[in-house]
């Protein structure tokens, strides 16, 4: 129970301090245009030159004070849960099968086909982004789901491919060898290319399916 009321606080003020953050950078403040000096309003070098706080300079300074203590509290709540045996088990019990599977993988014909795979989703993704994307939409149709689900493979990708190659440099002799990582570039790029055209004529039959849904059918 303590780990899970600690743990729960610290996602509250995570979500406080990022929402604070991000009202403060939307405001913007608007400052309107002098007035030009008239004949009965003479230009006096000795007014104040600074003047008084908007309301939504206030607004930002608040929000900015919340974000701020959020940060502070999150920091102060994410140490205090780093002490608590029962956290420091549950996260062992996570990490040690990975660790295990890690060691027994940790050999060069294994981030070979990592750096295949993780470089297949990165040209699959990024062409089905720009040319997958134009295309369907060029048969007017288009879903801002799948251009989503699409952006975010591309970025689990481009992690997996950095991580793997960091994984490789660090436990093999996968990137010493330049035929190993030109020959599993090849094969990741011939097999991106194969899941982007399975996945673009998913993406076709599917905007057709809308495109026949959205008609009314002929009486």
């Amino acid at each position: 129970m303590r780990v899970s009321t600690m743990v729960l606080r610290l996602l509250l003020s995570f979500m406080l301090g990022l929402s604070g953050t991000t009202f403060a950078q939307g405001e913007t403040t608007t400052t309107p245009p002098a007035a030009a000096p008239t004949d009965d309003q003479p230009t006096n070098q000795t007014e104040s030159k600074s003047s008084p706080p908007t309301t939504t300079t206030k607004l930002k300074e608040v929000a900015g004070k919340l974000a701020t203590d959020a940060e502070a509290e999150a920091a102060k709540i994410a140490k205090e849960v780093d002490k608590i045996p029962e956290a420091k088990k549950a996260a062992a019990g996570i990490l040690q099968p990975i660790y295990a599977v890690a060691e027994a993988l940790a050999f060069p014909a294994f981030h070979w086909l990592a750096f295949a795979l993780m470089a297949a989703g990165v040209f699959s993704f990024a062409l089905q982004l720009v040319l997958g994307k134009l295309i369907v939409l060029m048969r007017l149709g288009f879903s801002l789901k799948e251009i989503a689900s699409d952006a975010v493979g591309f970025s689990i990708s481009i992690v997996g491919l950095v991580l793997t190659t960091q994984a490789a440099t660090e436990n093999s002799t996968f990137t010493q060898s330049p035929t190993a990582v030109i020959s599993a570039t090849a094969v990741g790029a011939v097999l991106g290319i194969i899941l982007y055209r399975w996945g673009q004529s998913q993406e076709l039959e599917a905007a057709a399916g809308r495109s026949r849904r959205a008609t009314p059918p002929k009486k």
